[in-house]
């Protein structure tokens, strides 16, 4: 729940339940802080294809749409 709480992934009521523990118990508010302090320091990627892998897509596209199409 720590993880999902992080990553932002936790509903309301989760968010509510775990701050509400973290008041209350000083060990998970330690686990909770070093976990949120290496989140921070991971490198932020960003991933996108390359200029070719989206050309490839495009051509497969375009060669598959033309062999589903009807002949006239």
């Amino acid at each position: 729940m720590l993880v999902k709480l992080i990553y932002g992934d936790s509903d309301l009521f989760e968010t509510l339940e775990l701050e509400d523990s973290m008041e209350h118990d000083s060990d998970l508010k330690a686990m909770y802080l070093a976990m949120k302090n290496g989140f921070k320091r991971l490198p932020k990627v960003s991933l996108t294809p390359s200029n070719t892998a989206l050309d490839n897509i495009l051509f497969y596209s375009q060669v598959t749409t033309l062999d589903s199409q009807p002949m006239s």
